[in-house]
This record gives C-alpha cells, sequence and structure tokens, in this order.
C-alpha cells in the first residue's frame, strides 16, 4: 500500500514532464527512489517511455520524407499527451501503470 506522499511524487513525475521533459522528473526519481519503491517503478517508467518515444519520434521524423512520417509524428504526439496524463492519474491512483508501445530499457 501507498501512502499519499509517494503518490504525489508519482504523480508530479509525469506532471512536471509537461513544463521540463528530463530534468524535472530526473531530479524527482533521483530524490525519491531509494526512500520509495513506488516513486522508483514510476520514475523508470517515464524514463522508459520518454526514451521509446523518442526513439518512434525520430524513425518518424526519418520517415518524413515518405510522407506517412508527419501522420505518425502527429499521431505519436497526441498518444504521448494522452499517455502522460493517464500516468499522472493512475499514479495518484496508487496503480502501478504500464504505458502502452513501450520498450523497458530500464529494469
Amino acid at each position: 500500500m501507498t501512502n499519499k506522499d509517494e503518490r504525489l511524487m508519482a504523480t508530479l513525475i509525469y506532471v512536471s514532464s509537461f513544463f521540463t521533459t528530463f530534468i524535472g522528473p530526473l531530479i524527482i526519481w533521483l530524490l525519491k527512489k531509494d526512500e520509495s519503491s513506488y516513486v522508483d517503478y514510476h520514475g523508470r517508467e517515464y524514463f522508459n517511455f520518454l526514451i521509446s518515444y523518442t526513439i518512434y519520434g525520430i524513425v518518424s521524423g526519418i520517415l518524413v520524407i515518405v510522407l506517412i512520417g508527419a501522420i505518425a509524428l502527429f499521431v505519436i504526439g497526441i498518444l504521448a499527451f494522452i499517455f502522460t496524463i493517464i500516468a499522472a492519474v493512475k499514479a495518484y491512483e496508487g496503480e502501478r501503470y504500464q504505458i502502452p508501445l513501450v520498450i523497458r530499457f530500464i529494469k
């Protein structure tokens, strides 16, 4: 069972990503990962998400030459926004949410 502070910190990882894509979530994760396995889980999940969707964005950017990449970039942007909001809500509710289409680089 997680307490309210752990849920709030896990939620802040996702919410701070709207303002500082990398630095805010990294600071929260590094400060709290040793204190809470719940915050550590969501920090790892966020950075796996960030790495995966960055790779998808780069591949789509290259595919812009073929025109399918423009559509893929739009879809990836929408999915990233929606999945970030869902993950923040699930983190606040105390659930261990796995974001779809994420490659697990950090275990």
